[in-house]
């Protein structure tokens, strides 16, 4: 058993996806809860959690450990990573370890300032019950399941998160209402596919979303990537749950390919049509609706045709926001196996999707172009301007003299580009 330590100065670096924000969070509330005080810099003791989905992430991390090492820091390495190649934790026998079991970072952090070394890599216990310190006061990231019902050949996430085990909808709504009740403007509901939340207790995202926008509040719920075999099975009653007025408009389907042959070497359990279908039926009911979606570039089985089935998947649907990832081999996956692109091929292929993204993301901001409405204020970005949402979820940069934080105002749209929508306070 590790003793308890003298409390410490901590620092903590999150790479990844809202999940593994949310984990941090947690990280945060458990470690103040023991008494330790959170720092942006120059801490005791370094807590890395980490993500695992790209290799180039990997790589990044890797050096970064490497540096804290060779400067002597002590650290604590969570998340990801370490969940699903265990054998990290020798390259670096100074640090101590944990998987995603958060609950876990605080005797990790007393075992490295006693000199010790804890290694304790295992699956989540969850998270509905723990203390959380919010990085951003006005938005609430509430984890809703852990790991998922999917089987793709190239990735090694569910290595770390393992099976779908959904969150009780009883505990996420108490967590939203407790975010609403201290004034929180954003609800992200998030998980590896909220698509796949309730699947294996017998309910289903619509009714959490349903549920949670019955609390009182004045907030916003933004749901996190949903994969298009599970909106298949419900997607007229997940189209009913967004059509209420405190859901963001925004969509998160990734399609990863626009080549039906592809997507089945992939492991995805839908075709570009169904994709197809769902953008459709999306934007028939929602008028506005932001569509992201994500694309894999250079995935080995992926030839000339499949990569233009690819770009004309997206000039015939075009989605406001397409995450272009350069496919990379996970170590184990069966993707991996298979002959892989030439890195130059890879590179030149992600380059053709990103020329077509940006023109159809253009497009889409530009008929946004004159518009006044609301948005809700909640970045403070570091050239002293804010960022803003409005109900489409369309990112809305402001400059003013005045404090705007976690304020909901008038805007009017003057400016486009293909990332976001410049405008200016409607009253001045």
């Amino acid at each position: 058993m590790v003793e308890k330590y003298t409390p410490m100065r901590i620092v903590i670096e999150t790479y990844g996806c809202a999940m593994n924000q949310a984990d941090s969070e947690y990280i945060a509330g458990l470690l103040e809860e023991a008494g330790h005080v959170i720092v942006p810099a120059d801490g005791d003791v370094i807590v890395v959690n980490t993500c695992t989905v790209k290799t180039p992430t990997e790589v990044k991390i890797r050096r970064m450990l490497k540096e804290l090492e060779g400067a002597g820091k002590k650290a604590v390495v969570s998340g990801c990573l370490p969940a699903a190649n265990p054998a990290i934790a020798n390259d670096f026998p100074s640090f101590s370890f944990v998987g995603v079991n958060v609950q876990d970072v605080p005797a990790a952090v007393d075992a490295v300032m006693a000199g010790k070394r804890l290694v304790a890599i295992s699956q989540s216990a969850g998270r509905s019950c723990l203390p959380k310190k919010r990085a951003n006061s006005f938005i609430e990231i509430i984890p809703i399941a852990e790991g998922c019902l999917g089987q793709c050949a190239y990735c090694i996430t569910r290595s770390a998160r393992g099976k779908l085990r959904s969150y009780p909808m009883d505990e996420i709504v108490r967590q939203a209402r407790e975010a609403a009740d201290k004034g929180v403007k954003e609800i992200w509901l998030t998980a590896q596919d909220t698509g796949a939340y309730g699947l294996d207790v017998g309910t289903n995202l619509p009714k959490l979303i349903t549920a949670v926008a019955a609390v009182p509040g004045d907030f916003m719920i933004r749901v996190g990537m949903t994969n298009p075999n599970h909106v298949l099975t419900f997607m007229d009653e997940l189209i009913e749950s967004y059509k209420n007025p405190k859901v963001y408009r925004f969509l998160h389907l990734p399609v990863q390919s626009g080549s039906d042959k592809v997507l089945k070497q992939m492991g995805r359990r839908y075709n570009a049509d169904d994709f197809r279908r769902i953008a459709d039926g999306f934007r028939k009911n929602l008028e506005g609706i932001t569509i992201s979606t994500d694309i894999i570039a250079g995935y080995p089985a992926e030839s000339e045709d499949d990569l233009k089935a690819t770009i004309k998947l997206i000039k015939e649907t075009k989605p406001d926001i397409i995450n272009i990832s350069r496919y990379w081999a996970r170590p184990g996956t069966p993707a991996a196996k298979i002959k892989q692109h030439p890195g130059s091929v890879i590179k030149q292929r992600s380059g053709r999707i990103n020329d077509e993204f940006k023109k159809i993301a253009l497009e889409c901001n530009r008929r946004w172009l004159g518009w006044e409405g609301e948005c809700t204020i909640t970045e403070r970005n570091a050239d002293g301007s804010y960022t803003g949402r409005n109900y489409c979820y369309k990112p809305i940069i402001l400059k003013s003299g005045k404090d705007l934080m976690g304020k909901t105002v008038s805007v009017k749209i003057k400016q486009a580009s293909c990332y976001d929508l410049r405008g200016m306070l409607a009253n001045g």
